[in-house]
Order: C-alpha cells, then structure tokens, then sequence
C-alpha cells in the first residue's frame, strides 16, 4: 500500500497567508489557495476559516499530514495579517498556540516567535507574489495561531528545547513524508544546538522515558541535557561528531543497546533485530559454559537472556554495554567526545554499565 504524503505546518501557515494578504488586498479570499514549496510542488490548500475585521484579515488551513503519525495532524493553523508601516517588509508575530524562542542554540534569535526560517522565507516569497499580482506594498505582519497549540506542543520536544507557549512552524520542503525519521532527527540535532549554547559538557542520549530518567538520576543532568534520541543513535552520534560535547552517556534497555552493540545505529525493531546468536557468543567469549551459551541462544528476548546469566553470574549488560561502547567511539571517530553507556532493564535497574 502506498502510505499519502501530507503538508507540514509551515506549508499550510503559507497557504493561510497567502490567502489572507490576498483577501487583505482584493476583499476576497482564493479558496482553495495555491502555494508553491521550496521543490517547486505547487499544492492547493481548501479554506477553513475566512474573516474580515477592520483592518486585519485572517485565512484558516487545517493540516493534512497525510499517513503520518504526525501530532499537528488535523490541527488549525491561521494567519492574520494587517498592514505593517512602509518599508518594513513581512514581520512576524507568535499568535496563540505558537511559541516564542527562550534559549539559544536554535536557528532563531531568543524572543522571536517559533517560525522557522524555511517557513518564513515560504511566507515572504508568498506576500511579495500577491504583492506583486495585486498592487500592494509587500509590507505586511503576519500573526500564525494553532488551535490548541499550547496543549499538542507538550507532545513535542518544544518545552526542553525552550520554546515555551506552544508548536513550532516547520518545514524544510513543505512536504511531510509518511513515517519520516527526519522530523526526530532534526529535533535530536537541535537538541545538541541547545545543550551547547547553554554550556552543558555532558549529555545523555535516552532511548526512552525510563532510560532518560536513570541517566538523570545517575548524572545530575539538567533537562535541557537530555537527548530524545529514540532509535536513532546514529543521529546523535553523528552530529556530536560535528558538534562535539565533551562528554556522552547512552542509556536504554539491553535489547536496543544489544543492537548498537552489534554496530546497528537504527535501533527499531523493523529496521534492526536482537541477535541472540551474537549475545550467546559474547558470552561464549566471556567465559559462559555451553548450557550457558545455549540457554542464551535460545531465549526468546534479550531480558530472558540476561536473567539466565545473572543466575549464572556472568555480567551480560556490562558486556553489551562495552559492546556498545565501542560502537559509539568508532562512529564517533576522532571527535573529543568520552563515552559510558548504562544499560537499564523494563523497570529502570541498572544492569550493565561501560
């Protein structure tokens, strides 16, 4: 089955602006509008909302982000737009349900509104064209709302990352593709942007809620130190490779690190499997006695085989997590980063550390 693209939020904050400097200057509203992305796609966008009042006009898009499991999918993104002073250009205002820049590290100054700069530079070719078409000046502010923003931005990486009071408008090609890593990606490298402009030296790349509390606990770790990194170590491996950090902690469960162990940096389970194969001849090389070795060969998952050998007093989670250890350094290349990796079971236990 072929999984439906969909439009990111910044793409749909154009279409409403669009739409709405164009009523600001015709009296009427194009339904649908059209927009043209960074790649040149040229999708049109059906209006939810169209309101006239005084002086500001304001045009609504609800966000289709088509097959992906996308938290903006559905949400209502307007623009209001009034006329700014002569010569100013497009400006820009965080309306309810958008955030505002609080630390640095992003690519926006602190204070600014969460619009990015992709977005923002959609949204000034789209006034200069209505401009352009329409006989207007160009000078114009843009005020972009999301229905309740504030409440589907705690869903997002936004309250770590310092921007508080809502969503972000984002997009690099206004296309939102199903199931896209990229998303996450650029929200762990921005992480990183973040945890460096405040100082941090230390950091911690987390699989999870669990994993990221342990490492918290065990470090000290502010929260702006604290890496969502999910599946994707390899992101976060590689931009502190860029980037460096003086120092990295990985933590999360024994099946995932047991991947990394193996040199997989994609941790999820359709991209990735647990080799017990491999974990049965780490043990093997440790020192695990054959019904050892087997019982580990034959386990159904990485938790049963580390209980068969802490019965048997082999340290597999310290194994895996040099394992692992190892892995990150090599990716890491000649980057001044140190490493330790903690390896945690279902309920938070440390079981192997690095």
């Amino acid at each position: 089955m072929t999984l439906r693209y969909g439009w990111t939020t910044g793409a749909c904050a154009t279409a409403a602006t669009t739409a709405a400097y164009t009523a600001l200057l015709t009296g009427a509203f194009p339904d649908p509008v059209e927009v043209v992305l960074p790649k040149g796609q040229r999708p049109t966008f059906a209006l939810a909302v169209e309101e006239l009042s005084g002086e500001s006009v304001t045009a609504g898009v609800v966000k289709d982000a088509g097959d992906d499991p996308d938290v903006t999918h559905g949400a209502l993104i307007r623009a209001t737009v009034t006329a700014a002073r002569p010569g100013s250009g497009v400006l820009f205002r965080a309306g309810r349900g958008v955030g505002t820049v609080t630390k640095p590290g992003l690519p926006l100054a602190v204070g600014e509104p969460a619009i990015n700069p992709v977005p923002r530079r959609m949204m000034r070719e789209a006034v200069a064209d209505v401009a352009a078409r329409h006989g207007g000046t160009g000078d114009a502010l843009v005020e972009i709302s999301v229905d309740g923003g504030e409440e589907l931005a705690q869903r997002t990486w936004n309250p770590r990352l310092g921007i508080v009071g809502g969503l972000s408008i984002l997009g690099t090609t206004g296309v939102v593709v199903p199931y896209s890593c990229s998303a996450w990606i650029d929200s762990i490298r921005r992480g990183i942007d973040v945890a460096r402009a405040a100082g941090r030296r230390h950091v911690a790349g987390c699989t999870g809620s669990t994993s990221e509390r342990v490492a918290a606990e065990l470090h000290d770790l502010p929260e702006d130190a604290l890496l969502d990194m999910g599946d994707f170590a390899g992101a976060v491996l590689k931009y502190l490779r860029r980037h460096p950090v003086p120092r990295l902690t990985i933590a999360g469960g024994i099946g995932k690190l047991s991947k990394l162990a193996e040199g997989h940096l994609d941790l999820h389970s359709g991209r990735s499997q647990v080799d017990l194969a491999a974990m049965a001849e780490t043990v093997r090389a440790a020192g695990g006695d054959g019904e050892l070795v087997a019982r580990v060969a034959a386990a159904n998952t990485a938790l049963e085989a580390l209980g068969h050998c802490q019965a048997a007093g082999l340290p597999l989670g310290d194994l895996i997590a040099e394992k692992a250890r190892r892995t990150a350094v090599a990716v890491l290349r000649e980057a001044p980063v140190t490493v330790d990796v903690v390896v945690i079971d279902r309920a938070g236990t440390v079981v192997g550390r690095a």
